[in-house]
């Protein structure tokens, strides 16, 4: 079963400075339907103004990827860490028993364009932790494990039984995706149109997978997607 959450439908919040949508319940969006899938419970697609940014605040317990469409984003953090993300890179930060940072557009002149995530841990009181790398999917003709329970095959490392997998598909490509039994899928579509085992896809729309065993994707126009592939 394939359930679709459409980009229009999702909540939204808008400072000026910031322009959010969110796809689960987050801060003032609140929406008792849409509170997470599985151990999936923020996709927030965020869009930065120039210079502009989130000041520094807490975080604990959860696994936090972001994920840079266009644009560069500054990180700072209370480890010590500072990195620049861009487009191609992957950011995980394990916010485990409580860890502060800032993110901030570091271009004075062009807006960032992000994916932040956040996936509930297998286990609270963590240490907290940092990682980030880069990941080329032009190269791959398809889908590339960028993060990992175990952080297998150079993927990030997550704490919980997850496989997010970053693809790009050019128009009229396909790839498709096995799902063991008693595993959920969701597909979030950042550019493009795609379809899901047949169902149109565009921009900004989630899919919730239940009880399939393969997905197929093909994009009806250039496409980028990110596959998440998890324990219930």
């Amino acid at each position: 079963m394939i359930t679709i959450r459409r980009s229009a439908d999702r909540g939204r919040a808008s400072h000026g400075w910031l322009d959010s949508h969110h796809t689960f319940s987050f801060a003032d969006y609140h929406d008792p339907a849409h509170m997470g899938f599985g151990p999936l419970r923020v996709i927030n697609e965020d869009r930065v103004a120039p210079g502009a940014g989130f000041p520094r605040h807490a975080h604990r317990d959860m696994e936090i990827l972001s994920y840079v469409l266009e644009g560069t984003l500054e990180h700072k953090d209370s480890l010590g860490t500072g990195s620049i993300i861009r487009p191609g890179d992957v950011q995980r930060m394990s916010a485990g028993t409580g860890i502060e940072h800032s993110e901030f557009n570091s271009s004075k002149d062009e807006p960032v364009h992000f994916l932040q995530v956040w996936i509930l841990p297998e286990r609270t009181g963590l240490a907290p932790g940092y990682e980030q790398k880069t990941f080329t999917l032009d190269e791959a003709k398809g889908l590339v494990l960028v993060a990992s329970g175990g952080g297998r095959n150079g993927a990030l490392t997550l704490h919980q039984d997850v496989d997010v997998y970053a693809g790009r598909l050019a128009e009229g490509e396909t790839v498709t995706h096995g799902l063991r039994p008693r595993r959920l899928g969701w597909v979030q579509v950042a550019f493009g149109t795609l379809t899901l085992n047949g169902l149109t896809l565009s921009a900004g729309d989630g899919a919730a997978v239940v009880s399939e065993t393969e997905l197929t994707l093909r994009a009806g126009a250039d496409a980028e997607m990110l596959l998440f592939n998890m324990t219930p």
